[in-house]
């Protein structure tokens, strides 16, 4: 018993040492990796989160949703995306529902998903001014959400583990239009819609996941990248999946925030 006591305290500290070197002070660092990407960068963030749900990048800012378990409450974080200053959290907790998901920008508007911490439950949408932090409009859904891509007035959510994937067209109301099953085998925690594509990340285990690329019109998978992890795992540590949890894409340029606090934008370039 003491002797695994003693090797269990040894890793534990291992990994944390592991998980609390910079990227910046490890030029040629390959502890993490995604296929065909490469690491650019890191920024550090010098704000409070709590478990990190999803992410979302504007030219000016960082948004960030995380779930303070403890607590059952539900935030959404806003840092200057040039030096990770924190600017901004407010609380988006409604009653029972305190799980945020991952997140998406559409035009002026953030759209977040809070839901029940558990399967097969209730969820609210919730459309966000992004200039007022204001709540514009709520979509109820009778299940649990736990991402959602915007484009316009098309969504797109995945339920617990995105085993199912809601399509909505505002234009013709708040219900959905379409329900597919995931065509991946991967749980995503966050999507996007990116040139013309719905991009979707998320962990196939503790130690993988994948970026898929997955065609609107058909809901299948066009191309799709292996993911390594970032750091000491969970719940060792504060890292995880390279795509488990907060992701944003802007062309080839693939951000990811694995880590709960204190968090790191790792910035990744995708081969063409």
């Amino acid at each position: 018993m003491m002797i695994r006591k003693l090797v269990r305290s040894g890793l534990m500290a291992m990994l944390h040492l592991i998980s609390s070197i910079s990227v910046a002070a490890m030029p040629g660092w390959s502890g993490s990796e995604i296929e065909h990407g490469k690491l650019v960068g890191a920024l550090p963030l010098l704000g409070e989160v709590f478990h990190v749900q999803g992410l979302a990048l504007d030219p000016g800012h960082v948004w960030i949703t995380s779930v303070d378990h403890a607590g059952h409450r539900a935030f959404l974080h806003v840092f200057e995306r040039a030096s990770g200053r924190f600017l901004r959290r407010i609380e988006l907790t409604d009653g029972a529902r305190y799980h945020p998901g991952g997140i998406s920008l559409s035009g002026g508007s953030l759209w977040v998903p809070v839901a029940e911490l558990r399967p097969d439950s209730s969820a609210v949408l919730m459309e966000i001014d992004v200039r007022t932090l204001k709540v514009r409009r709520r979509i109820a859904v009778a299940d649990h959400i736990g991402c959602v891509a915007a484009n316009g007035s098309r969504l797109v959510a995945g339920n617990w583990d995105s085993r199912m994937l809601y399509e909505f067209d505002l234009a013709r109301g708040s219900q959905p239009v379409r329900v597919v099953k995931n065509p991946s085998a991967t749980h995503f925690q966050d999507m996007k819609f990116a040139g013309g594509q719905l991009v979707a990340g998320g962990n196939i285990g503790w130690l993988e996941g994948t970026l898929d690329w997955i065609d609107p019109a058909t809901m299948r998978v066009t191309r799709s990248l292996k993911a390594g992890t970032i750091g000491a795992v969970r719940p060792f540590g504060n890292g995880g999946p390279i795509t488990g949890e907060g992701m944003a894409i802007e062309g080839r340029d693939l951000y990811v925030l694995p880590e709960d606090g204190p968090s790191r934008v790792f910035h990744f370039r995708l081969d063409a």
